[in-house]
């Protein structure tokens, strides 16, 4: 070959990930409690909404960092 094997496993990891978020966008509206934990913040008002699901992004950060961690071993 010509040497490009981290180049071709790199590029398999960034597939997998794609396909990853992929499903996690189509089945995620199908997982009730994705978004809206306790600690997230939503503040609605009369023209204005916003929201912050900062509970959320912490626990996918904990997982990611877990499984990134598994694997790199």
């Amino acid at each position: 070959m010509l040497g490009l094997g981290p180049l071709g496993k790199l590029l398999i990891l960034l597939g997998v990930f794609i396909v990853l978020v992929g499903l996690l966008l189509v089945i995620g509206d199908k997982i009730p409690w994705i978004g809206k934990l306790p600690g997230d913040i939503i503040i609605k008002k009369e023209k204005f909404s916003f929201y912050f699901p900062i509970t959320t992004c912490i626990i996918i950060s904990i997982i990611l960092t877990l499984l990134f961690t598994l694997f790199r071993k």
